[in-house]
């Protein structure tokens, strides 16, 4: 087996959901580990975060920040308009003899996407593979912290359903996909990260079965109702776990789900307890 050669990273984009839990996972396994901010960002991170303030539109400076750090790998968990500026991140992380690249996945599978954020997301991954930067794509289906906003709780008093709500789907908790990644990447020999996609769940089940974690009525409905806030979020949410593509196991080009594949990389963490919905959400 080759010896691991990924020492040091960079994480982008640290938001409001996995980004920082990659950071924790990262630190505890005693890495180098920069994490690029905007020269604006006043977020806080642990004691032993190194920021590096940078600008997103300055490919050289990017790759200036990357090379003086000795980064190995880039992990990306740039969100809504910062999606674009994975590009020159990409091209910065191989101007720096970056040696793998983690695109921000962290949800349904994407490749084979033509259309709307999902689109975007294949897009990148193409063009990081045609400058010849590996890559890897980590598919964790739904966050199980999500599940509430997704099926309309607590607004609307119920747990809305749209479809018949007996499509599989994949959860997985935040500080899980974090724990994971931050495992593979420290542990996994480089053949076995490159080019590939790793798709994780933390449990797999239906909305009909979710709903009975919870002591409120359940509603079926053709769409989310307008009057809830950020309706279209939650009716975009809905509308692809009706079709079955929140499953990790989701071929987008077949336009089916291969159970096999979902979760099928959760063996590549051998002991780690994935939670479930229940625990996650103390239900």
């Amino acid at each position: 087996m080759s010896v691991n050669i990924f020492k040091s990273f960079a994480v982008a984009g640290v938001g409001n959901t996995v980004g920082m839990p990659i950071v924790k996972s990262l630190l505890a396994r005693n890495t180098r580990l920069i994490v690029l901010t905007r020269p604006s960002s006043k977020k806080r991170f642990p004691e032993g975060v190194k920021t590096v303030p940078v600008d997103y539109s300055d490919t050289s400076a990017l790759a200036a920040a990357l090379r003086e750090n000795a980064v190995d790998v880039v992990i990306s968990t740039l969100s809504g308009e910062g999606l674009h500026a994975q590009y020159k991140l990409s091209d910065a992380a191989k101007a720096a003899g970056v040696k793998l690249f983690v695109p921000s996945e962290f949800g349904m599978p994407t490749r084979g996407a033509t259309e709307g954020i999902l689109g975007e997301k294949s897009k990148l991954a193409d063009y990081v593979q045609s400058i010849d930067l590996p890559i890897t794509r980590v598919y964790n289906g739904l966050y199980q912290e999500f599940l509430p906003f997704m099926v309309g709780m607590p607004e609307a008093g119920k747990f809305l359903i749209k479809g018949n709500g007996n499509e599989p789907l994949s959860l997985t908790a935040i500080p899980d996909v974090g724990e994971y990644l931050a495992y593979v990447l420290t542990t996994l020999p480089p053949e076995q990260l490159n080019n590939v996609e790793l798709r994780i769940q933390g449990e797999r089940s239906t909305l009909r079965e979710l709903s009975k974690l919870y002591d409120v009525p359940v509603e079926f409905v053709d769409s989310i109702p307008k009057d809830i806030p950020r309706a279209d979020e939650r009716e975009w949410l809905q509308a692809y776990t009706a079709k079955g593509a929140m499953s990790t196991g989701y071929d987008i080009t077949a336009g089916r789900d291969d159970p096999a594949l979902a979760g099928s990389a959760n063996r590549l963490f051998p002991g780690f307890h994935f939670k479930t919905v229940k625990e996650t959400l103390a239900l």
